[in-house]
């Protein structure tokens, strides 16, 4: 029995020595700056920017924490980037125009690529290129859930959330959401899911078993044109990035009634939360800047200056 328990023991600290520490560090990519902004988000002062390309979007880190990913737009590829020496670590072929990406569970990139109407899957550790799977007109937002079992994609031209399977990477649903949705995100057992309407200005929640729409919500800000959404730690607020609005919207993550309308940068896209949820921070691409809001008060508390149109953001802490 002790031998048992001691390989047991062993394991567990292999595992947990996978994972890598994490940095302390918010990563912003800056679409039109070609850079990536590097921010300590225990001072939220800027610490250096990093040239990667051109027009980084998509901006994810690898579950272990060992890697940061960058979608490379005009350059078709994926930069690869260690966090903790910021060193350029390899590229990976991504298709064309890669827009934007999730990262599953088990590690791949799911990557949607605007100009071929085709979602990427791609294995980061080998640049094996596993499926290429056939979807919308100019697909965006990727979201993959929680439990592995599904990926969702958004067409900005369909109008429709794509629903595929995983790991057999078919279409399984079409689900009309209305006009340009842009993103798309699961909550934490993987029966709902949330976009937003970029043209349409409305935000609607997704039943994953029925595939079914089960509440919408029309933003009453005509200049609301929202862009990315985020489900709060506890599941019980959807914040929603507002876009030409210049607002974060946070909603009950229920019913979707408004809760709170945070005032921040001018064309507000990206959405990130820290570790405990305490600390969302919002891109705002016009002002070239990321705020910082405490989500126990819904107030910005900080705007730190980033690189030129910051468009994507994940922090690693």
């Amino acid at each position: 029995m002790k031998k048992i328990l001691s390989i047991c023991a062993l394991l567990a600290i292999g595992s947990q020595s996978a994972i890598a520490e994490p940095t302390n560090r918010i990563f912003v990519s800056n679409e039109k700056g070609g850079s990536i902004s590097v921010i300590n988000s225990l001072t939220n002062k800027l610490e250096t920017t990093i040239d990667v390309g051109e027009q980084p979007r998509g901006i994810g880190l690898s579950p272990d924490g060992s890697e940061l990913y960058i979608a490379l737009g005009r350059e078709d590829k994926i930069v690869v980037i260690d966090p903790v020496t910021l060193n350029v670590i390899k590229d990976l072929d991504s298709g064309d125009d890669p827009e934007a990406f999730a990262v599953h569970p088990n590690g791949n990139l799911y990557i949607s690529n605007e100009e071929d109407n085709m979602a990427t899957v791609l294995n980061p550790k080998t640049g094996e290129t596993i499926a290429q799977i056939k979807v919308g007109i100019e697909p965006e937002g990727v979201a993959a859930s929680p439990d592995g079992k599904r990926v969702i994609v958004t067409s900005e031209s369909t109008n429709m959330l794509h629903v595929i399977s995983v790991p057999e990477h078919e279409v399984v649903a079409n689900i009309l959401v209305g006009s340009r949705p842009r993103s798309v995100t699961f909550n934490n057992d993987s029966s709902f899911a949330y976009t937003a309407a970029e043209i349409g200005g409305e935000v609607k929640k997704v039943d994953m078993t029925t595939y079914e729409v089960v509440k919408v919500l029309s933003l009453t800000d005509d200049k609301a044109k929202p862009k990315d959404v985020l489900l709060s730690k506890d599941e019980k607020t959807l914040y929603v990035a507002g876009g030409r609005s210049n607002t974060v919207f946070a909603l009950n993550a229920d019913t979707l009634e408004i809760l709170s309308e945070i005032p921040v940068g001018k064309r507000v896209w990206g959405l990130a939360l820290n570790g405990d949820g305490s600390r969302l921070y919002s891109t705002n691409g016009v002002s070239g800047t990321l705020s910082v809001i405490d989500t126990a008060s819904n107030t910005v508390v900080e705007t730190i200056e980033v690189g030129k149109f910051p468009w994507g953001v994940v922090v690693d802490d």
